[in-house]
């Protein structure tokens, strides 16, 4: 391989596009809680130290997953050679160390934060990701806590606390359908995931489940005041497109977990301009 062809391996570990959807969970978080004016060095500082924690935790994922990805993933990095199993966990840990020193930097409770999702993301793979619906709920909370971390990140946690709830049950929606486009590598494998351990169609049908609460819970946030009335405007139809994600993943769990992708993003459009609708007014 090429060193154009590593460096662009190691950029593949990361997961670029789920690095910046972390990112800009962080910011949403600190948005929401009011401080991106107010302390913009530590939204900065929130948002790098997000990015280099997931792709570390990615990272790191792909180097416990090299042989199941053999099967499932060939096309990655570290199975068709363009990065060593060791480049990749070294890569991590440079990245790690990123994140470490930036989080140190932010409050108490943002660096508490901060430690136990480290924590979390390095066990993922080694210890959880095989238990029935323990690893998905792990991932779940990873997610949703980049909210809590942008709010922690400027002293007020409290307005993020519903988003990481709606977030986390999305996201363990998606690792349930996503375990189940797997099923054959994790066969494999011989881990024991939720549809493994339950039966397909069961898990997808957990899966529906939670996102029905999820889409019912969806309008708090408005109910709590944090968001005005813009923000149902964009989360009803982000609530559409993940709903019909969770049914068609039962004739096509890999479109379905993709477009159940596209609807998490537009609810988190949805928390921005439900801010929006907030503070515009205010300010005029």
């Amino acid at each position: 391989m090429t060193a154009g062809e590593t460096i662009r391996g190691l950029l593949e570990l990361t997961r670029p596009i789920n690095v910046v959807a972390a990112s800009v969970l962080t910011f949403i978080g600190a948005f929401v809680a009011g401080g991106v004016t107010a302390e913009p060095l530590a939204v900065i500082a929130a948002i790098v130290a997000t990015g280099c924690a997931v792709g570390a935790g990615n990272a790191i994922n792909d180097y416990f997953d090299r042989e199941i990805d053999r099967i499932n993933q060939p096309e990655r990095a570290i199975p068709r050679g363009a990065v060593s199993p060791r480049g990749a966990l070294g890569f991590s840990l440079v990245l790690f160390v990123g994140a470490v020193a930036l989080a140190i930097t932010l409050p108490v409770v943002a660096i508490a934060i901060a430690a136990i999702n480290l924590i979390a993301l390095v066990a993922y793979t080694e210890f959880f990701k095989g238990l029935p619906g323990v690893g998905n709920a792990l991932v779940a909370y990873l997610v949703g806590s980049t909210f809590l971390f942008g709010a922690a990140a400027v002293g007020n946690v409290g307005p993020a606390v519903v988003l990481f709830v709606l977030s986390a049950i999305a996201t363990l929606t998606r690792e349930i359908i996503k375990d189940v486009e797997d099923i054959t590598g994790d066969r494999e494998e011989g881990l024991n995931t939720l549809p493994i351990a339950i039966g397909e169609r069961r898990a997808l049908q957990v899966a529906a489940g939670l996102l029905v609460v999820g889409v019912i819970a969806s309008p708090v946030p408005y109910f709590l005041e944090y968001f005005g009335s813009a923000y149902l405007l964009v989360v009803i139809p982000a609530d559409a497109v993940m709903l019909y994600a969770a049914l068609e993943s039962f004739d096509d769990p890999t479109a379905g977990q993709s477009h159940l992708k596209y609807g998490m993003f537009l609810a988190a459009l949805a928390f921005i301009i439900g801010r929006l609708s907030v503070i515009v007014p205010a300010a005029l």
